[in-house]
């Protein structure tokens, strides 16, 4: 295959379905049928000799699928950056594939993000999703960047340390008085109920299995995928769990939550990985993302 050959309207094509998870509403997007969706992807992977579509449901990028994809959407970025360098009429929105962590996004992300969006014509596309698998997004083509607790940066992007986002472990006062009236131990931590954000949020089962020898599923834990909502469900006393210092601050100090193991604090580290070929844009958001998260997450483990 002669890359100078590849055709960029077949690439836009599989970006849509990627991104769209869905031939119908990929093709909804681009004003052309299924069928022609369809088949210009069995063009481009009939050029390239294998699959770039895995026709999961939803779909999924293969791995050359995503190699290209994330090139595809480097080229997007690079081709608006051309456009305002040349000062041509453009009405066209820049848009921002990010993937990003649900504790970042109710607590610090959008202050970080709120210059750039004043300031450029951009749409945000957020994948939200727990902070150890966000990168997938950006490995995947879906991302341009991500914030991670990975810090190995993927092949042709950079990562950048911001910080440590701190969870303290919490509980309202009537919950402690129902499951903890003599402590938090095995015993009691086996009968109370917990959260976890979603299958793939470790953060809680890890710390049981290290400081209480406790495995997953020996202990019951609800399932909530919301920051926000982990708030809600502890103070009306459904549960216990690990939150932001950011998050719960306020009712720690009213009262309102207990800090059930306050030596016992986890930090997690956050990452800042993007494309090294991201254009300018991405160059101003990833020194906005790095200065305002210097200010606010802890730099010291």
């Amino acid at each position: 295959m002669d890359l100078s050959q590849i055709d960029y309207k077949l690439l836009k094509a599989l970006d849509a379905v990627v991104m769209e998870q869905s031939f119908e509403r990929a093709a909804q997007r681009l004003f052309i049928t299924q069928s022609a969706i369809s088949q210009r992807i069995k063009t481009l992977e009939k050029q390239f000799g294998e699959p770039l579509l895995i026709r999961s449901t939803p779909p999924q990028s293969s791995e050359l699928g995503r190699v290209l994809l994330g090139h595809y959407q480097r080229v997007l970025q690079l081709e608006m950056e051309l456009n305002q360098q040349l000062e041509l009429q453009t009405n066209q929105v820049q848009t921002l594939p990010l993937a990003v962590n649900a504790d970042s996004l109710a607590s610090w992300l959008i202050n970080a993000l709120s210059p750039i969006i004043q300031q450029k014509n951009v749409q945000l596309n957020l994948f939200v999703q727990d902070e150890s698998t966000t990168w997938e997004r950006m490995r995947s083509g879906e991302a341009l960047a991500c914030l991670t607790s990975k810090a190995k940066a993927i092949s042709g992007s950079d990562s950048y340390f911001l910080g440590y986002m701190e969870y303290v472990c919490v509980a309202s006062p009537d919950f402690i008085q129902r499951f903890f009236k003599n402590g938090v131990n095995r015993e009691s931590l086996q009968h109370a109920p917990a959260m976890s954000f979603d299958q793939h949020d470790d953060m809680h089962f890890a710390f049981m299995r290290e400081h209480f020898q406790l495995q997953m599923g020996h202990y019951p834990c609800h399932t909530v995928r919301s920051s926000e909502a982990f708030i809600d469900l502890t103070l009306a006393s459904g549960a216990y769990s690990f939150n932001t210092t950011f998050g719960v601050e306020q009712h720690l100090k009213s009262g309102a939550l207990v800090d059930l193991l306050p030596e016992q604090r986890v930090r997690v580290p956050l990452y800042w990985h993007c494309w090294q070929l991201g254009g300018e844009l991405m160059k101003q958001l990833t020194e906005q993302i790095i200065q305002y998260s210097h200010q606010v997450l802890n730099q010291q483990h």
